[in-house]
């Protein structure tokens, strides 16, 4: 099952992998360690998406999976060009070209995208049972602090 790496405000579901608040032994030590690095990076790096590409700000809820990889790999791909192109000092711009007016809160998704919406009652509901699953959570929790361990645990500084 996919999972996202998330902070503490976020419920024990099986999709959402929280940091070790308290971590007790080497093994719990090493995976709060990289669980916090990596969400914070993969913030990060979303957060500038965010800022220069208006369509990875709004919501995408309803899009299809396959069409929404391919706008991310277009909007990191074309990022990935604007900073080369400017390390090399060939392009000199106004950052406020590129700054949208003020943010209403309204996404503006087109729901003609979507081609992915279950048509089944309880389809959607056993995949929201699963998700929710808290002893799923646990195991998949207890399986990455393992993974994490049996890749990283030999690495003295562990960065």
């Amino acid at each position: 099952m996919a999972y996202y790496l998330t902070d503490g405000i976020y419920p024990k579901w099986a999709t959402f992998i929280q940091s070790i608040p308290l971590p007790q032994g080497p093994k719990a030590v090493l995976f709060a360690q990289r669980q916090e690095a990596v969400r914070k990076d993969v913030e990060r790096a979303f957060g500038v998406l965010q800022a220069r590409f208006a369509i990875v700000k709004n919501a995408a809820l309803f899009w299809d999976k396959v069409k929404i990889g391919k706008i991310m790999r277009a909007c990191i791909i074309l990022h990935n060009m604007i900073v080369e192109d400017e390390r090399d000092g060939y392009t000199r711009y106004d950052l406020s070209e590129f700054q949208q007016g003020e943010d209403t809160g309204t996404p503006h998704v087109d729901l003609t995208y979507s081609t992915d919406i279950p048509s089944n009652v309880a389809n959607m509901m056993g995949v929201r049972t699963r998700i929710r699953d808290r002893q799923m959570h646990q195991q998949l929790k207890d399986d990455l602090v393992e993974h994490v361990w049996l890749k990283f645990g030999r690495d003295e500084d562990n960065n």
